[in-house]
């Protein structure tokens, strides 16, 4: 999409796993999910993604090869006995609820991540969806980052919240959605939400609100996107997770926090995501061309353009 700038490291530490979803559109089985996939195969369009997780030996040579399709650097996914993470879930006909009917750790449940000497230097640091206290064994390891973005959940909100505030004093970014953005600060509104966030220590905060676009508030600044219009959708899974490997592949690729590179990478993200929900797993964002990635960017700016 931006095809003259240079591309900086952008470091992804987070889940790897198969999920196996029904949604009113259909269903899928043991297909590959996580965080740190769906986050890393996002970036690749505009960074050189670094991954960290760990997998078990049922996480096949062919998915790795989905990631190094996109020149990913798969050093530091270790494989280790035992079965990959396992997530079974299944959508309401709205498909904005859905019902966690397994959850399966396996391997993930002892994941303690260990940051590759090579990756330790890389410029963008995207803590997804894990553990805070794993959050913060990242951020140890990776002083150096000129930015430092993280996700997170109401799981966490809920049991880890001492930690969770640990990391949001340290990093940069956070990405939540709206009701985690309600449910960690006791308020009723987002913009209130924000403000309290804001407080805690990150200088931006990305409130996700799906089908109604996305939210950016900084130091004197609010940026708005709305979402692309779809017709059809098929599976939301990991599409938030899309939206941040999105955003912070666009954004390492700008390497600058100013309102236009932040609006950018607000719009990237959104993009990405809405080709995330077309498709089961990443299947809907593994073979983007540029042709593609640029016609639904134009319309959504199109659609924003006021004057």
């Amino acid at each position: 999409m931006n095809g003259a700038a240079s591309r900086e490291n952008l470091l992804i530490v987070g889940s790897l796993a198969f999920d196996s979803v029904e949604t009113p559109s259909g269903r899928a089985d043991m297909a590959m999910g996580g965080s740190a996939s769906f986050a890393s195969i996002a970036a690749s369009y505009f960074a050189s993604p670094l991954v960290v997780g760990v997998v078990g030996e049922d996480f096949e040579d062919r998915h790795i090869g989905k990631f190094r399709d996109h020149g990913i650097d798969v050093r530091g996914i270790e494989r280790v006995p035992g079965k990959t993470f396992h997530w079974r879930g299944r959508y309401h006909e709205n498909f904005k609820e859905r019902d966690t009917l397994e959850t399966a750790l396996n391997v993930f449940e002892t994941f303690d991540p260990v940051i590759p000497d090579a990756y330790r230097s890389a410029s963008f640091v995207f803590l997804a969806n894990i553990d805070p206290d794993l959050q913060l064994k990242v951020l140890d390891q990776t002083s150096d980052a000129r930015v430092v973005a993280m996700d997170t959940m109401n799981f966490w909100i809920e049991t880890a919240r001492e930690s969770l505030e640990k990391v949001l004093r340290r990093v940069d970014i956070v990405f939540m959605n709206d009701e985690e953005a309600l449910q960690l600060t006791g308020d009723w509104t987002v913009l209130g939400a924000a403000r309290k966030i804001l407080a805690m220590g990150p200088k931006y905060v990305v409130i996700k609100r799906g089908e109604y676009g996305a939210l950016l508030f900084g130091p004197d600044l609010t940026l708005f996107v709305p979402a692309v219009l779809l017709a059809d959708v098929v599976d939301p899974t990991g599409a938030g997770d899309t939206f941040a490997g999105g955003f912070l592949g666009q954004l390492s690729l700008r390497g600058s926090l100013d309102r236009a590179h932040l609006a950018e990478a607000l719009i990237s993200g959104t993009v990405m995501a809405s080709f995330s929900v077309e498709a089961f797993s990443v299947d809907g964002i593994c073979s983007l061309g540029a042709e593609k990635l640029n016609s639904r960017r134009s319309g959504l700016e199109d659609m924003i353009r006021l004057r």
